[in-house]
């Protein structure tokens, strides 16, 4: 049988790796273990289960066991931190999460002779957005510029791998295309990805100007295109700079376009994944009825795959959102489903930045414990720093800890992130919670209409501009702010919000009082 992932041709018959047309030299000991996960690779493996077949039962040290999973992780071109395809899950043992295909057409027909072409199959995509970052092309005519150019690919690779919901294609895969004439759609099969990033690099009179696009390599479309222009003053400064610049765009638009693909598939294809999507859809509209949809769809993707990690926080920050914007009927009740999920996410996948990011903000409304959820939310920053949802999330974890000037900065670059985010008007709460906070009413009424222009029903930025407007004396603002907050939410008392969310500081309360709303 030969196993094909990648640019890997896995044949237990021969007992050969394949990587192109390169033979790949793996002990036999290594080769028997990704012989293992691969073919169990619809189940989590325990480490009793690879000592039990590899070493027949006999007593072996975690360090012989890591070792052989590094080995392992070196021949297949995986790493520990970016696992695309042996996956570490805590305290319950290893995945091969890679899209692998079965062959059983000869080896000729897949490994090609030809020492730049990659393998002659299509492969399958993966059951997450998936992106190839193609060498960007030279155009200064300058061969020593090549250095450059291969260096903006490796960081916008590096950036994007940080993103565990992607998969990223390694760099020495796609150098394989490099100074050929391409056909994307060609690539996409070959590489079994969806996204396609190409772009160029061209230096002149001290400048240098970088062009990338995006492209789906399914339908050929192209999704994003951009051009920059920089100073050629710290190549690796610009390098970096530019990286985040494209990371940033093109992150958001791939989960914008697998969302608008989830919903247009047939309603009988419910993957675990695709109803993740579609609970993202909802969740991001921020209504009542949206976020109820969002718990329900992201509860059906957790019956389906009960460690899907990200469905779990998913569904916790409906249940908290549901208390922090008002909706809930029974907070008591959706405060320890938000707690509940929350802690199971984190105990699915306390490495993955999202998942922290979400629970370090849950755990930060629900539970209070500042120190803890700081920590957390500091390492979902330190594990994607490119990342709009761990930036904005620290910001409100500093927020509710009563640090606005750090609040203030980290929500400053989640828009620096993701310029065009669907949930851009909680970003621009937070700022204005965070500068109401540091009486800064003027500039809170500043961010809160901007919150407002991205979603003109949205309640809380209702709320906060009433308290701001009435804390400045402008009374006529204040009560026609809370006349607004009454018409979308006739129910709306002070009391019944302080019960609801009784973490609200005392400032905010009090301008609330002065704008008239209902005691």
């Amino acid at each position: 049988m030969r196993y094909l992932f990648a640019e890997y041709v896995f044949d237990t018959d021969r007992r050969e790796l394949h990587r192109g047309a390169d033979v790949v030299s793996v002990a036999p000991q290594v080769f028997d273990l990704i012989d293992y996960l691969i073919r169990n690779r619809e189940r989590v493996v325990s480490k009793d289960d690879l000592i039990k077949t590899i070493w027949n039962g006999r007593s072996v040290s975690d360090a012989a066991l890591t070792t052989r999973l590094n080995a392992a992780r070196v021949a297949i071109g995986d790493s520990g931190d970016e696992q695309r395809f042996i996956k570490t899950l805590q305290r319950k043992g290893f995945r091969f999460v890679g899209a692998v295909r079965e062959a059983k057409e000869p080896a000729e027909a897949i490994v090609a002779d030809d020492q730049v072409e990659v393998q002659k199959v299509d492969l399958a995509l993966p059951d997450r957005p998936s992106i190839a970052v193609l060498p960007f092309e030279n155009m200064s005519g300058e061969p020593e510029q090549e250095y450059f150019a291969e260096g903006m690919v490796e960081e916008i690779i590096t950036a994007l791998s940080r993103f565990k919901s992607l998969f990223v294609i390694a760099r020495h895969s796609t150098f394989t295309f490099k100074g050929k004439a391409v056909d994307i759609k060609e690539i996409g099969r070959r590489l079994g990805v969806r996204y396609v990033l190409e772009g160029s690099v061209r230096k002149a009179s001290g400048k240098v100007r970088i062009a990338g696009q995006l492209i789906d390599a399914v339908t050929g479309a192209h999704l994003w295109a951009e051009r920059f222009e920089r100073d050629l003053a710290d190549v690796f400064a610009l390098q970096d700079e530019v990286a985040v610049a494209v990371v940033s765009a093109i992150q958001p638009k791939m989960i914008q376009t697998e969302i608008e693909v989830a919903t247009r598939r047939r309603p009988e294809n419910l993957t675990a994944y695709d109803l993740f999507l579609r609970s993202m859809q909802q969740y991001y509209l921020t209504t009542r009825e949206s976020l109820a949809e969002a718990i329900r769809l992201a509860h059906c993707a957790l019956d389906l795959d009960p460690r899907f990690g990200s469905a779990a926080a998913l569904a916790g920050d409906c249940h908290a959102s549901n208390v922090a914007l008002g909706y809930t009927n029974d907070p008591q009740f959706d405060r320890k489903e938000a707690v509940r999920l929350a802690r199971l996410a984190l105990r699915i996948g306390d490495d993955d930045p999202d998942i922290l990011s979400r629970v370090a903000v849950i755990l930060a409304g629900m539970v209070g414990d500042s120190e803890a959820e700081i920590e957390l939310a500091d390492r979902a920053v330190a594990l994607n720093p490119n990342s709009w949802r761990t930036w904005n999330n620290r910001g409100w974890v500093y927020t509710m800890a009563g640090l606005p000037e750090e609040a203030i900065l980290s929500f400053e670059r989640a828009i620096r992130m993701s310029p065009v985010d669907p949930l851009l008007h909680m970003t621009f709460l937070g700022i204005a919670h965070a500068l109401i906070a540091l009486r800064r009413f003027d500039e809170a009424i500043v961010a809160l209409k901007r919150a407002l222009r991205h979603n003109p029903s949205f309640l809380p930025a209702c709320r906060g501009l009433a308290s701001a407007f009435a804390h400045l004396g402008r009374d006529v603002e204040a009560r026609a702010a809370a006349a607004r907050v009454l018409e979308i939410d006739p129910s709306f008392t002070i009391s019944a919000h302080i019960a609801r969310s009784p973490k609200s500081p005392k400032l905010f309360i009090e301008g609330l009082r002065k704008a008239g709303l209902p005691e």
